[in-house]
């Protein structure tokens, strides 16, 4: 099947063409192991380092490649597509830790923190949710208070994705009261008083491990400080944009997974004397998929673009996400059914992509605060 043509341009070709080799002979063949021992092959991070994919939007002067975050999009994508696992856990590291420290942080960060993390020598993190602040994330309990001339840490996040193997990370904490007293802290796996807490054992994505944060008596110098005192929120607020974009890109990859499995099935499954695909039931249910992936890539290529062009809002942001989440759980029920009895079975891998696709209805900010983000946004409330 040709695949429509989005002229994305030149570059974001070649991101999708490099990229989709590296995730067939590199990742696909892990995938399944990947998904059953729940493991994070932390030895690829070196090898997408060397492909340039962890500092897509990064500029060159930095170390990155300078492109934009349609690029970006693409190669989540095609990660996504072999494995959403790893596609989830190089979002966290390429987009919420490494382009957040590229955008707020100052020159000496920056030298200090991207390399490695650009290289793939480091996994990056973002700790913004904790067990009682997830959507209402300004009633975070993590305090800094200032001594001298570093911050003192007490509390613990939760959800974190990377935490057990982070180098780096990007944390949210209370230094005041209400919005304008949280700060964001560029935290080292090494500082005095930061542990890793509990290990959450998910339904899906597994490989991609998320663990609690621990911080008792955590010390933090305060260089580490990225972006002004108080202006987390700011910080925070201002990289969901590009977050969510990003992360759509993992729905699309797991929908053109869906119909990887699904076509070439259809095709050789016989019954009554004939291919399964040659039943109209069938096909409508393959036109339906196509469509979703191709409606959810329309709107999240065109927000990843309007990103790139300064233009971006935060409610097509989150509209692009919550179309891309809610088609790709869709498309991987249907892969499911279209299988029968065989996609109910670890044999094949369109269960797994139903307990992927789940995730990003929840994360990045739910489907119910999509929409009451969108809504209050249209209608000027």
């Amino acid at each position: 099947m040709a695949d429509f043509d989005f002229a994305l341009g030149e570059m974001a070709d070649a991101i999708r063409d490099t990229t989709a080799r590296f995730a067939a002979d590199r990742i696909a063949p892990l995938a399944a192991r990947i998904d059953a021992e729940d493991w994070f092959p932390k030895e690829l991070w070196p090898e997408m380092g060397a492909l340039g994919l962890h500092g897509i939007t990064v500029e060159q002067e930095d170390g990155g490649l300078g492109l934009g975050y349609l690029e970006h999009v693409v190669a989540q994508e095609e990660v996504a597509r072999a494995s959403a696992s790893i596609g989830l856990s190089y979002g966290a590291h390429s987009n919420l830790c490494v382009n957040q420290i590229r955008r707020w942080g100052n020159a000496e960060q920056k030298q200090r923190y991207l390399p490695k993390l650009i290289s793939g020598e480091h996994v990056g993190s973002l700790a913004m949710s904790e067990a009682g602040a997830g959507s209402d994330v300004v009633s975070m309990k993590l305090r800094a208070e200032k001594k001298g001339d570093r911050y003192i840490l007490n509390g613990t996040k939760f959800w974190i994705t990377n935490a057990t193997y982070a180098d780096t990370l990007v944390v949210y904490a209370k230094t005041g009261d209400g919005s304008r007293g949280i700060t964001t802290f560029l935290i080292e796996k090494d500082f005095a008083g930061f542990s890793i807490g509990q290990k959450i054992d998910k339904v899906g994505m597994r490989g991609s491990p998320t663990a609690e944060l621990v911080f008792q008596d955590c010390e933090v110098p305060e260089e580490n400080v990225m972006g002004p005192v108080g202006g987390g929120v700011g910080v925070l607020m201002s990289g969901l944009d590009y977050e969510r974009t990003v992360l759509a890109g993992i729905q699309l990859g797991i929908m053109q997974a869906c119909l990887d499995t699904v076509l070439p099935y259809l095709r050789e499954r016989k019954q009554f004397g004939q291919p399964i695909g040659a039943f109209q039931l069938m096909q409508a249910k393959v036109a339906d998929m196509y469509v979703a992936l191709n409606s959810a890539r329309a709107y999240v290529y065109a927000v990843a673009r309007n990103c790139d062009a300064g233009r971006t809002t935060r409610f097509d942001a989150a509209g692009a996400i919550l179309l891309a989440s809610e088609n790709a759980v869709r498309v991987a029920n249907e892969a499911v059914q279209a299988l029968g009895g065989a996609g109910y079975t670890k044999d094949w891998p369109v269960e797994r992509y139903m307990r992927d696709a789940k995730l990003l209805d929840i994360g990045a900010g739910t489907n119910e605060i999509r929409r009451m983000l969108i809504g209050r946004e249209v209608i000027g409330a």
